[in-house]
């Protein structure tokens, strides 16, 4: 939860070096190589002491769905929603820290999931709870922060925060 605490905006970047992104449709997620775009920034508010939650630049919340991402399938969309009071807590996302990475829980157990492979799998994002090691280095997700809050200085002691992060 600290790699969230001083960040304003960030980028999510997969273990295949893509980042998420926000589609054009103001619903759907993607991957994409271009982290530079907007489109794959996403501002961070904290929710309580252990949840977070994701805001595109179209200004809707990032959320797990509970639409199958296909039928038969175990994953579930994930999509861009407004904020609504008779949401649940669909739109927060409880950070694990593992190492230098993060792992995004959703409030059933499920984890926000990059998709690689053939179509209609490439480039996709659901979230799923993984019970192979392998599938489980694959939900973790590298955060480089884009803005801090405008009260955070900069000093020697927080060094560390931004290695960690992958900024300079």
């Amino acid at each position: 939860m600290e790699l969230f605490k001083k960040a304003k905006t960030i980028r999510l970047r997969s273990t295949k070096d893509k980042y998420m992104l926000a589609d054009d449709d103001e619903e759907t997620v993607f991957q994409d190589r271009d982290g530079s775009t907007e489109k794959a920034e996403w501002e961070v508010y904290l929710t309580g002491e252990h949840y977070i939650r994701f805001k595109s630049c179209y200004g809707k919340y990032l959320m797990a769905s509970n639409t199958p991402f296909l039928q038969g399938v175990k994953g579930k969309k994930v999509v861009q929603t407004e904020l609504k009071p008779d949401l649940d807590g669909s739109v927060n996302w409880e950070p694990e820290r593992d190492g230098f990475q993060v792992r995004l829980k959703t409030y059933t157990g499920s984890f926000l999931r990059p998709n690689g492979g053939v179509p209609p799998w490439r480039n996709t994002i659901t979230h799923d709870n993984p019970h192979r090691q392998k599938t489980k280095e694959k939900v973790l997700w590298d955060i480089e922060v884009v803005e801090t809050l405008p009260s955070y200085r900069r000093n020697k002691s927080d060094s560390k925060l931004y290695c960690l992060l992958g900024t300079n």
